[in-house]
């Protein structure tokens, strides 16, 4: 992954029924680096803030939190698209970690006419990850 640091201005929000689970997946298996991880009155993780080492953040909390204007959301029912310099390393930890690959890394054209090299993965929730090599148009 490239070493650039910087913060998106755009911060997906996911909601986990097992938070712990969840924080373990996307840090250990996906590669993101955790930040914040405060815990909650249920032993799990109340909110939770990750930077993806090529620039970005996900947040997330706990679907047992239904108090605050994110309070409805489902568990599994997000999909996030992640610039990675190297999909195949992140293939390889899901593979070795046992992950639910969706499509393995291939080379595709989205909508747009742009090209990719990307692989997708489901999270022990639910919500779809993909992985790719297109940064956006230039």
């Amino acid at each position: 992954m490239s070493p650039d640091a910087s913060v998106s201005s755009v911060w997906p929000i996911l909601h986990y029924d097992d938070t712990r689970a969840a924080l373990r997946f996307l840090v250990d298996v996906l590669g993101f680096a955790e930040v914040v991880a405060t815990p909650d009155e249920h032993d799990g993780i109340g909110h939770a803030e990750l930077r993806w080492p090529g620039g970005g953040v996900l947040v997330f909390g706990s679907t047992r939190h239904t108090d605050s204007v994110h309070g409805r959301m489902r568990a599994g029912t997000g999909a996030v698209y992640v610039v990675a310099d190297d999909v195949d390393a992140v293939h390889r930890r899901v593979r070795e970690a046992g992950g639910e690959i969706l499509e393995p890394p291939h080379d595709t054209e989205f909508g747009s006419g742009a090209r990719a090299y990307t692989f997708t993965v489901k999270d022990p929730e639910g919500n779809l990850w993909t992985f790719g090599t297109y940064r956006g148009p230039s």
